[in-house]
């Protein structure tokens, strides 16, 4: 193994610990206060050489009954704990705020900033030396590395994999992608109810996440292209014996880091996120990690913008062929290579910061030299990408000042330059009065636009953006039309879909003041969304907008209104930006 520079080659004695450890704050001693923090917690059972100076390993744990997606970590854990104590650490397992994308309403997006808060006071207000982040579904993983980050002990992620492939009369069932293709086919008239509900026992066949390359796979992989979980982390699937292998590891791993110091901030550089970004495009990743990335940057001081995005990923080709931009499964992935072999593409393609240190102690490019391709139908050459600019296009105009985003493969190639006619739906509400209505005004050259989603106007940016279309376009064959908002989409979701629009239409956006019947031009390769007005009339209206959106009177939703920045920026907490480190507090006993 080939250490980062940074790194020193060193073994756990705990008597050898070349400072004094964080939690010693806590527990060394034999004052009063001492005493009263040790001897609470030796009614657990812990001997008293537990408190003799080796690290205490917070494992941040997400598990919910109400998080599906995580329901297994509690035994992933255990795994991690096996790590932790061979390595001569000792393990706290600490549950913090997990928010379904499945089941919170009015959106999980809502209350990432919630958990990121709540993570960042969990890890500064207990003694911890370190931290096992273990994610799954789509906002555990952003919300938990933004909160380390912003807190800046030494920290490793540890993902709950994907589900194994569904599989329906022959067919793979991508969850969330064939949700979408199939409550279209209803509405077509394609398939029927009965179908759908055979197809519901297929969608989810084991634990772990989206088993497309959705938000928490692309998150996932995230994590790993930032360097901040170990090497191959991304993809094996949750029920393969090889993720409990990982967990182990990486709780091995995580006593080494606190004796090193390795923190977010040596991780989490200019170059680890650029890295990233061009991952994402060669994943055909979800729209999502424009937000998440752009928020977690946000914590380290690290200036990333949406043109960084655009320019990053412009030229990245999307090589890796699974749904929704392909046919294949995150199970298929695993099987071929995962992400390092993604990244090994990237470095050979002069698209990768072979220097990036990782919480391995290697960089990026040792991890991944020597990895090999098991399946070039699955993780295709260059010469065969999905699409030759992957990335996230990155659009501006006087329809989005701030600009908006689209993901090229997942869109469709006829729709990339379009000018259409607007249908407008004011907010979502208006859209589920109006979609199914026969006599709506709408054919597959109009363009649909959908106001009033945006971190604000929802609240929280619900995945809402990739509206369905209507059941007369769908019954002509037609599967894609040009849609605008100021929304997200789901990962799993697909089409030619404009989404995250800012200025959001909550906050007197131009997308606030389209009107039924006014032309919109989108044009994908210039980069361009334009609304087909005077400047003049566009002043006019925006001067007599007035907003329809109801403050909160109280509560977390107030704070979220009151705080949250535009997707522009990662619709973050704006006193949240930056990190406040890892102090310890006064003792109060």
């Amino acid at each position: 193994m080939t250490l980062h520079p940074k790194i020193k080659p060193s073994k756990f004695v705990p008597a050898e610990w070349p400072r004094k450890l964080r939690s010693q704050e806590w527990y060394g001693g034999t004052s009063r206060d001492s005493i009263y923090h040790r001897g609470w917690l030796k009614n657990q059972g812990y001997p008293h050489d537990l408190f003799d100076g080796r690290p205490v390993i917070g494992i941040l744990n997400t598990w919910s009954d109400l998080t599906p997606c995580n329901g297994h970590l509690r035994e992933l854990v255990e795994k991690v704990k096996a790590g932790i104590w061979e390595a001569g650490g000792f393990p706290l397992e600490v549950p913090v705020f997990s928010a379904s994308e499945n089941t919170y309403r009015p959106t999980a997006m809502m209350y990432r900033n919630l958990a990121a808060m709540a993570v960042e006071e969990a890890m500064r207000g207990q003694p911890i030396d370190g931290v096992v982040l273990m994610v799954g579904c789509d906002k555990t993983t952003p919300s938990l590395l933004m909160g380390a980050a912003s807190t800046d002990l030494p920290s490793i992620v540890v993902t709950g994999g994907p589900m194994l492939n569904g599989w329906f009369r022959g067919e793979r069932v991508g969850s969330g992608t064939a949700l979408w293709q199939m409550s279209e086919a209803i509405k077509a008239g394609t398939m029927s109810q009965a179908d759908f509900l055979d197809a519901e026992q297929a969608m989810s066949r084991s634990s772990g996440t989206c088993n497309t390359m959705g938000t928490a796979s692309t998150m996932a992989s995230m994590a790993e292209a930032l360097g901040m979980a170990l090497s191959g982390n991304a993809a094996i699937p949750a029920v393969d014996s090889r993720r409990r292998v990982m967990a182990q590891m990486t709780g091995r791993r995580i006593v080494q880091m606190v004796k090193d110091d390795l923190k977010p901030s040596d991780i989490l550089t200019r170059e680890a996120f650029e890295n990233a970004i061009r991952t994402n495009g060669a994943i055909g990743g979800s729209t999502n990690a424009v937000v998440h990335l752009l928020a977690l940057a946000g914590r380290v001081g690290v200036d990333l913008t949406l043109d960084d995005w655009d320019r990053l990923g412009r030229d990245v080709p999307t090589i890796v062929n699974l749904m929704p931009s392909g046919k294949y499964l995150m199970e298929e992935f695993f099987y071929a290579g995962g992400l390092p072999v993604v990244l090994k593409r990237l470095g050979e393609a002069g698209m990768l910061n072979k220097d990036a240190l990782t919480v391995s102690g290697e960089t990026q490019w040792e991890q991944v030299k020597d990895v090999k391709n098991w399946n070039e139908d699955v993780i295709l050459p260059a010469e065969r990408a999905l699409t030759p600019q992957g990335g996230i296009a990155v659009l501006r105009g006087n329809l989005a000042p701030n600009g908006a985003v689209l993901k090229p493969s997942a869109a469709s190639p006829s729709l990339m330059v379009h000018r259409g006619r607007a249908v407008v739906f004011e907010d979502i509400d208006d859209y589920k009065r109006k979609i199914d209505d026969p006599d709506l005004d709408i054919d597959e050259t109009c363009v649909m636009v959908l106001k009033n989603c945006g971190p604000k106007g929802y609240p929280g940016m619900a995945e809402v953006g990739n509206m369905g279309l209507p059941p007369r376009v769908l019954k002509k064959g037609i599967t894609d039309m040009v849609r605008i908002s100021d929304a997200r989409m789901s990962g799993t979701a697909y089409g030619t879909v404009v989404l995250h629009t800012t200025p959001e239409a909550a906050v007197g956006g131009p997308l606030a003041i389209v009107q039924n019947g006014d032309m919109i031009e989108l044009d994908v390769p210039n980069r361009r969304l334009h609304l087909d007005l005077p400047q003049a009339e566009i002043d006019a209206r925006l001067a007599a907008w007035k907003s329809t959106i109801k403050k909160p009177a109280g509560g977390y939703a107030m704070i979220y209104h009151n705080h949250v920045t535009g997707a522009d920026t990662g619709a973050d907490f704006d006193f949240l930006r930056g990190c406040r480190g890892n102090e310890v507090g006064k003792d109060s006993h």
